[in-house]
């Protein structure tokens, strides 16, 4: 099994939970090579990270990526997103030629579960396997080119026929993509995906990526919003929210916050105290934000037009302003 995280320093203590919940869950695989793509994470971190894989006798290799921007051959603004988010746009350049196939991960994701199965998954004919996130905003898919019918992926958790990648120039066409559209999309490297590989990404189980906010969504209220959505069933989604095998910590309710109530924290917690960062204090400031996220939550469930009319009005100025 090889699995890809793309970093910086900024989330290096992210990875390393990430990365011990995934080699403690999967302890039974026979060989997992993790390789790090680095976005000049310092030495001191990468060193803690090849201290956790070797603790369970696993090889992490790290590939320095340097100046994202320099790899592009245009100007680029990631919205106030990291541009660390970009690298794995480039997989097929820069993972070894031996590679022919890989799972990337997020390093907001912790694993619960084993991946045996995931990894074997067949994609057909597609590059990638990917969950859908069935709340994204319909302007975001019509700007990239999707219709209301068409799924939209999540790209914290990607299954990739790294083969496929090299052999049809994915590469180059993400790249061309994603220049025609000026250089900046609402989730960047996310929204390049999904428009550039329209059609040629096969839904994975939502337990793959399992976003933690999801916890508080009634199934019709997804299907709802994203009738693509019906391919998932009902009964797969609820099972998902039970027995998460990667759960994803995309929303604004992180565990590394004070005053952050996510229910799947505890996950997060555990496996941060067995990493060298274990101890780091969770980040303050935000805590009325947080419990006004929470009361969010709840509102969701009970009402879920208000989490829509919340999103559609806030959402997108959200994103904007981590920019400024």
């Amino acid at each position: 099994m090889n699995v890809i995280y793309a970093s910086n320093d900024g989330y290096a203590r992210h990875l390393g939970t990430s990365l011990y919940s995934l080699l403690d869950r999967n302890q039974l695989e026979e060989t997992i090579t993790i390789y790090l793509l680095s976005v000049g994470m310092s030495q001191e971190n990468q060193s803690r990270l090849k201290q956790i894989a070797g603790y369970f006798d696993r090889s992490l290799k790290v590939i320095e990526l340097g100046d994202l921007k320099e790899r592009f051959p245009y100007e680029v603004d990631t919205g106030g997103f990291d541009i660390t988010a970009m690298g794995r746009l480039f997989v097929g350049a820069v993972l070894p030629e031996t590679v022919e196939r890989a799972l990337y991960l997020d390093c907001d994701t912790v694993v619960l579960g084993s991946l045996k199965k995931l990894w074997a998954a067949d994609l057909g004919k597609c590059v990638l396997g990917a969950v859908m996130e069935p709340t994204i905003y319909p302007s975001v898919k019509e700007q990239i080119g999707l219709g209301p019918e068409d799924p939209y992926f999540n790209s914290g958790v990607l299954l990739i026929d790294v083969k496929a990648w090299r052999d049809q120039a994915v590469e180059k066409k993400l790249l061309d993509f994603y220049q025609s559209l000026g250089g900046r999309t609402f989730a960047c490297d996310q929204d390049t995906l999904n428009g550039a590989l329209k059609g040629r990404i096969k839904p994975l189980s939502p337990r793959y990526n399992f976003f933690t906010n999801y916890r508080y969504f009634h199934y019709r209220d997804l299907v709802k919003q994203s009738p693509a959505y019906e391919a998932v069933p009902e009964t797969v989604f609820k099972r998902a929210k039970v027995h998460p095998a990667i759960i994803h910590f995309m929303g604004d309710e992180r565990p590394w916050k004070a005053g952050n109530r996510n229910h799947y924290r505890m996950a997060y917690e555990r496996y941060l105290e067995k990493t060298p960062w274990r101890g780091t204090p969770r980040e303050k400031g935000q805590e009325l934000y947080m419990a006004a996220y929470h009361l969010m939550d709840y509102a969701t469930f009970l009402c879920p037009p208000v989490r829509r009319y919340i999103s559609k009005k806030y959402g997108m100025k959200a994103v904007e302003s981590r920019g400024k």
